[in-house]
């Protein structure tokens, strides 16, 4: 399987964040994608597609915002990384905001995504890596490879949260469209919901969108990946989300999967995009559900026996010894 990364992406390495009342060391660091490329082997660099692909998903002042928080958040006579505190509990509007602090509240919707100096470069160039492993899908190869980090499933139009900033999933999904096919399904298995990329796609019959995770009632985000949340208007029956308890083992989570790609199956898309994240891993450090190294195998032949066109994008996973390991036998999966 083709494996794609452009070094570019180690640009974003913010500092600090805030977690459990407390500032600890941000936890999606560097350290993660050099763990990934040591167990898999060399990537190929990713191709510059431009921003046309981000704007088809993301909206430009959003696009604007990133490019220029830091050097604004500097601009203002901060130190370290730019990173708000202050959010909208009512429906958003779009007021035109000049302090980066009120724009920082608009675009975010928690406080462990600080935007770093290299935040836009490595963003973009995570994006950039999504949208060339989609090249080689698109050319012919039964699967490939996105090693994207920072992440993006947390990201919407216009927000980003839970260390993502741009959506790689929904850029590769909405490239894939451009491009002619006809319907797109994205299969997310990290353990925290997709929020950004249900609510890009909510409201679209052409995009699927699945995602087995931890139950929102208790885990973050806790505000999007309830049972009941099945999409709206063309995209009603569009959307099914799988919400499974702390504690989940493969003989838990394989029924889910089963009906994940059931739905999958049934929708009779023309691409799989699988959104991957290791931290379902029994020893993640943020999370609660109990899949070892050996499980991911697992899960992902049963993936491939979809028979799909299928492209892999990385997401979480925080248990960085064992990270390499992780993604390298859901690779062997899907292969």
């Amino acid at each position: 399987m083709r494996a794609f990364f452009d070094p570019r992406q180690l640009a974003h390495a913010p500092q600090m964040e805030l977690h459990n009342g407390g500032f600890v060391p941000f936890a999606e660091t560097p350290a993660r994608a050099e763990a990934i490329l040591a167990a898999i082997g060399p990537a190929e660099p990713a191709i510059d597609h431009g921003e046309g692909p981000l704007r088809a998903v993301h909206k430009e002042d959003y696009l604007a915002f990133l490019w220029a928080a830091h050097k604004d958040w500097r601009a203002a006579g901060r130190e370290g990384d730019a990173a708000g505190y202050a959010w909208p509990v009512v429906r958003r509007r779009p007021l035109k905001l000049d302090r980066v602090d009120a724009r920082l509240g608009q675009h975010s919707f928690d406080a462990s995504s600080p935007i770093a100096a290299g935040t836009w470069e490595g963003a973009y160039w995570s994006g950039q890596t999504a949208l060339s492993a989609l090249d080689a899908v698109l050319a012919g190869e039964k699967s490939a490879f996105a090693a994207c980090r920072p992440p993006g499933h947390h990201a919407g139009a216009d927000y980003l949260g839970g260390y993502c900033y741009l959506n790689n999933a929904a850029i590769a999904a909405q490239a894939a469209i451009d491009a002619g096919r006809r319907k797109v399904a994205i299969l997310d298995v990290d353990y925290h919901h997709g929020n950004g990329t249900q609510d890009i796609f909510y409201a679209r019959g052409d995009v699927l969108f699945v995602s087995i995770h931890a139950d929102p009632v208790m885990d973050y985000p806790y505000f999007w990946g309830h049972a009941d949340e099945t999409g709206e208007g063309d995209g009603e029956g569009a959307t099914l989300n799988l919400p499974l308890p702390r504690g989940t083992d493969l003989a838990a989570y394989l029924p889910a999967l089963e009906t994940a790609l059931d739905r999958v199956a049934a929708f009779a898309p023309e691409l799989l995009i699988v959104s991957y994240g290791a931290d379902t891993f029994a020893g993640d450090p943020i999370s609660h559900f109990r899949l070892d190294t050996t499980d991911y195998a697992v899960l992902a032949q049963q993936i491939a026996g979809l028979g799909l066109p299928t492209l892999v994008v990385m997401e979480g996973g925080y248990a960085v010894p064992a990270l390499g390991a992780n993604v390298a036998s859901f690779l062997s999966g899907i292969q």
